[in-house]
């Protein structure tokens, strides 16, 4: 919540509402003094209530009611944006955004079928990080792709089918160039037609005997490394 209130102080969204269980209000006087200060509305509810409105069975006992946290698709001076194609597990995809919110990437955006960035698990996933870097979303992926291109981003397809992998990319500098990293859904990546429509295709290399990464952890690496060579 304190993120939520920190995001409205900067005049990027307004916090319409904070909700507060009795227990809640008892641990957190620091936030319930913020929002006072920042005028937003403050109401007492019952546990049940509180876990109603968040739709999780352990709430924290505080709900805040924003405005939506996605803006307009602007990627001009990025050098580092996740782009989410087709991802449907909220969780997943809100873990992505706290990676990318991590590795100092410039922003997130949300293309074609993939999850609504303000579903519930999907913020509580981010732990916050929806707040701190911009999120874009658009239902067109060609539209997303062009966008990336006219900002100077390489479009690099995250793929576990890839010929070419991070590592050896890494070693010829191709991962200091600015980098938009195309992240698939968890069961079946990305389709063909994508992959072959994007400037090229890593893979993590895998070592060991599993079968693969999934999606959180494969953009935690790709995004860090892109982070890495762009500070070496």
């Amino acid at each position: 919540m304190r993120e939520a209130l920190s995001w409205a102080d900067t005049g990027r969204g307004r916090v319409h509402e904070l909700f507060v269980t009795a227990v809640a209000a008892e641990r957190n006087p620091d936030l319930l003094r913020t929002a006072a200060d920042a005028g937003v509305p403050v109401s007492r509810v019952t546990d049940k209530a509180a876990a109603a409105l968040s739709e999780t069975v352990t709430p924290q006992g505080v709900v805040a009611v924003c405005d939506p946290v996605d803006v307009p698709l602007s990627l001009a001076g990025a050098r580092l944006v996740a782009v989410l194609h087709g991802v449907s597990d909220p969780g997943n995809a809100g873990t992505v955004v706290r990676v990318a919110d991590a590795a100092g990437a410039d922003a997130v955006v949300f293309a074609g079928d993939t999850v609504d960035p303000h579903n519930g698990k999907c913020v509580r996933s981010s732990t916050g990080s929806v707040f701190h870097l911009p999120i874009s979303r658009s239902r067109a992926a060609d539209e997303v792709f062009a966008a990336c291109r006219a900002a100077g981003l390489r479009l690099v397809a995250a793929d576990g089918y890839a010929e070419d992998d991070l590592v050896t990319a890494d070693l010829r500098g191709d991962l200091a160039r600015p980098t938009a990293w195309v992240f698939g859904s968890e069961a079946h990546g990305l389709p063909d037609e994508v992959v072959a429509g994007l400037d090229t295709a890593l893979k993590v290399p895998i070592y060991g005997a599993a079968e693969s990464l999934n999606l959180a952890t494969a953009a935690a690496v790709c995004l860090y490394a892109s982070a890495r060579a762009h500070r070496a």
